[in-house]
């Protein structure tokens, strides 16, 4: 999903709280902070993944909430754009969190495509592809294979804690983290494993519903 959120703001006390909350989506569209979801999406037993742009790493699609937007809505919403595809939203898989990184909260759905044809988002997408749950590939970004595994187990409404640090040992904004990875002179998949995949071994701690720890 762009940064950008567009949003018509009224006059008055109800545009200064409509427009502050405007401005905390776009805070958090820029930094490490998250409030969003992904969607486990499947096909004949597969789930469907997408390989992000700026890291080269797969993950389910998903992304933030838009002022005004319900969970499934942005569920729903974010498959669109990042694929083309229309999703049935089936199934709460859980919501997963790292309060070590400030208000990040996932939701996770799982899906079924009804309509629509796949084609990639390309400023944000470039490769889209079906995986088994024995098939997914090494590069995954931090936090989904544990989600993954949710999904495919059937497990329903779920509440996680990922005990993951922050890889740079504070908040930062992506066009940073974009200075950072461009000046590296590593490629873009091998600059997020360094730094990123490091703190997932930290693991997740289960708070609500059945234990399906990887």
């Amino acid at each position: 999903m762009p940064d950008s959120v567009r949003r018509s703001r009224p006059g008055g006390w109800v545009g200064f709280l409509q427009g502050a909350h405007t401005e905390h989506i776009r805070y958090h569209a820029r930094t490490m902070g998250t409030i969003g979801v992904n969607v486990a999406v499947f096909r004949d037993g597969r789930i469907l993944l997408t390989k992000r742009e700026d890291y080269h790493v797969w993950c389910m699609p998903g992304g933030h909430i838009d002022p005004g937007e319900t969970f499934p809505r942005a569920a729903r919403r974010e498959v669109r754009e990042e694929t083309g595809l229309e999703v049935a939203v089936t199934r709460l898989v859980g919501i997963y969190s790292r309060p070590r990184w400030g208000d990040y909260h996932i939701v996770v759905f799982a899906g079924e495509v009804i309509g629509g044809v796949e084609r990639r988002q390309p400023e944000e997408v470039v490769e889209i592809e079906l995986f088994g749950p024995d098939e997914l590939p090494d590069a995954l970004l931090i936090g989904q294979q544990q989600r993954i595994h949710d999904a495919f187990s059937g497990t329903q409404g779920v509440c996680r804690v990922e005990e993951y640090a922050l890889p740079f040992g504070r908040p930062m904004e992506r066009r940073e983290l974009y200075r950072l990875r461009d000046a590296s002179g590593l490629s873009r998949q091998a600059f997020y494993r360094r730094y990123f995949s490091a703190v997932e071994g930290e693991g997740s701690v289960l708070e609500v519903g059945s234990d399906g720890t990887l």
